[in-house]
């Protein structure tokens, strides 16, 4: 086997799963590119025709696990496994850091430059977006549809007013609820 790239979506966001995915590709696919430089549409054309020209693997860490072992202990795992998963001459994983997994290579900025990376990374974010989607369906006043999750003023905004819903990542500090809902059982 060849490259296998990896890559996430979701270390940033208080809400939602994070979703590791690892792409080894057996076809062509045209127009892969960074998943953040690509809009809603194109990354879910891209989606299915990487699913059609790869193996992949894609580990996914809910909020809870994220609150009670870390996200660094979750991206470790989640390397690890894809690893375990995926046969290939040499794991590619975008950004600058291991997480003290041994055998895995890393590139800043590979999610742009590498084309396994890049499927990687449309698999991650495609997978991260459409469950999102699905928890918006079960708690339709955060809104989630909207921010995806992230911390924006809006997303706040419906924490102050509603609290935390069983998606939300309690262990992420913003210093725009410190006084309001830290202080919560």
């Amino acid at each position: 086997m060849g490259l296998c790239g990896i890559d996430e979506a979701g270390r940033g966001p208080i809400a939602g799963d994070l979703v590791i995915a690892g792409c080894i590709l057996t076809g062509e696919v045209l127009g892969l590119n960074d998943s953040k430089k690509l809009s809603e549409k194109k990354r879910e054309l891209l989606f299915e025709k990487i699913i059609l020209n790869s193996s992949y693997h894609v580990v996914k860490f809910s909020a809870l696990e994220i609150d009670e072992n870390g996200i660094s202990k979750c991206l470790a795992s989640g390397l690890q496994e894809i690893m375990k998963n995926l046969d290939a001459r040499e794991y590619l994983f975008d950004g600058n850091t291991t997480f003290g997994v041994d055998g895995l290579n890393t590139m800043v900025k590979a999610d742009g430059k590498i084309a396994e990376v890049s499927a990687a990374s449309i698999i991650a974010k495609v997978t991260h977006d459409r469950d999102i989607l699905i928890e918006a369906k079960k708690y339709p006043e955060y809104q989630f549809q909207k921010h995806k999750g992230y911390g924006t003023k809006l997303h706040v905004e419906m924490i102050k007013k509603y609290g935390y819903c069983a998606i939300h990542r309690r262990s992420y500090r913003l210093k725009a609820l410190e006084a309001t809902l830290f202080d919560e059982p």
